[in-house]
């Protein structure tokens, strides 16, 4: 398979995690477990590989040295706790305002954050500086969720803060990325850096639900017997991270991304078409919006790919 197609696959895994995840929150009716349920999966099953895999105890031999020689520092190690935090709101935003408004609310919150990261140089490639081009795509993106809820602007207060919790998500992905970007620097293979972040992530979640029961704010819920995918968001994380490892190394960054996100806005509309989210409908105001996201992950990403310009201090 052509791997530009596997590019688009995976931005259609990150389409019906999110499904999979927000169905079973709504069930549950409790977004804290469905997360927890979705991540500890996922680390259960990299724990499984992480025996058979060689490359990536390597991995945790190389992130050792890095933080013995203080060039990474041990707060960075700590990124998944930003995929929990993720998967949390995940959980909690897509029964409200279903896949496709999420998607596109999350990438422009993603869009904005990856203009600050280089800025500052969080990645570990040094500071970088940001074009007008980047900026006119970044207000794109956010435009493009405005125009995405224009049919819903006298809808409830909840579904106003949903669309703000994804755009929030998309932030904390984009600041998780660049943690991420600076573990893999260093640790040089891509499955450590995930089971850094399953570990961190799983952690986390256990630690706000346990504390959430104590305090009387959270009741466990029996988890429902389906239907069956609701339980697969942790597999298509291990999936996703698999495929991405090989993808990305040979397309480069630029090219994934612009076919991963062309894959999920296109996946997450058919979701909403034909599976949708409870009391969510599909719009010529969302259809819009998911055009204009692209398009401007399309301008910021042909002005990235021209080679980005690095600051010097004198």
């Amino acid at each position: 398979m052509r791997l530009d197609i596997l590019a688009a696959l995976t931005g259609v895994l990150i389409s019906l995690q999110t499904r999979a995840n927000g169905e079973l929150s709504y069930l549950i009716n409790n977004g804290l477990e469905a997360a927890l349920v979705s991540f500890g999966s996922g680390l259960i099953i990299i724990l499984i590989i992480t025996p058979f895999n060689p490359h990536i105890k390597d991995g945790i031999a190389n992130l050792r040295a890095a933080v013995a020689r203080r060039e990474i520092a041990k707060w960075k190690l700590l990124a998944g706790a930003l995929g929990g935090s993720f998967v949390a709101i995940q959980t909690q935003v897509v029964p409200l305002i279903g896949v496709a408004i999420y998607s596109v609310a999350s990438i422009a919150g993603q869009t904005a954050m990856s203009l600050i990261v280089d800025r500052i140089g969080l990645t570990g490639g040094g500071k970088k500086l940001i074009s007008p081009r980047r900026i006119s795509a970044a207000l794109m993106t956010v435009l493009a969720v405005l125009i995405s809820v224009l049919d819903r602007i006298h809808a409830n207060n909840l579904s106003k803060i949903a669309v703000i919790g994804g755009c929030i998500a998309g932030i904390l992905v984009g600041f998780r990325s660049a943690l991420n970007g600076e573990i893999n620097e260093h640790s040089k293979q891509s499955f450590t850096t995930s089971l850094l972040n399953f570990i961190a992530g799983t952690s986390f979640l256990l630690v706000l639900m346990i504390g959430g029961i104590f305090l009387g704010k959270i009741h466990l819920s029996p988890l429902p017997a389906g239907p069956w995918w609701i339980y697969t968001g942790g597999v298509i994380g291990v999936i996703y991270i698999a495929f991405i490892s090989t993808i990305v190394q040979h397309l480069g960054v630029l090219t994934f991304t612009l076919f991963s996100v062309g894959g999920q806005l296109l996946s997450s509309l058919i979701i909403d078409l034909v599976s949708p989210t409870h009391g969510v409908h599909v719009s010529i105001y969302l259809v819009t919006g998911i055009i204009m996201t692209y398009l401007g992950v399309i301008v910021g990403g042909v002005n990235n790919s021209q080679g980005r310009k690095r600051l010097t201090h004198k």
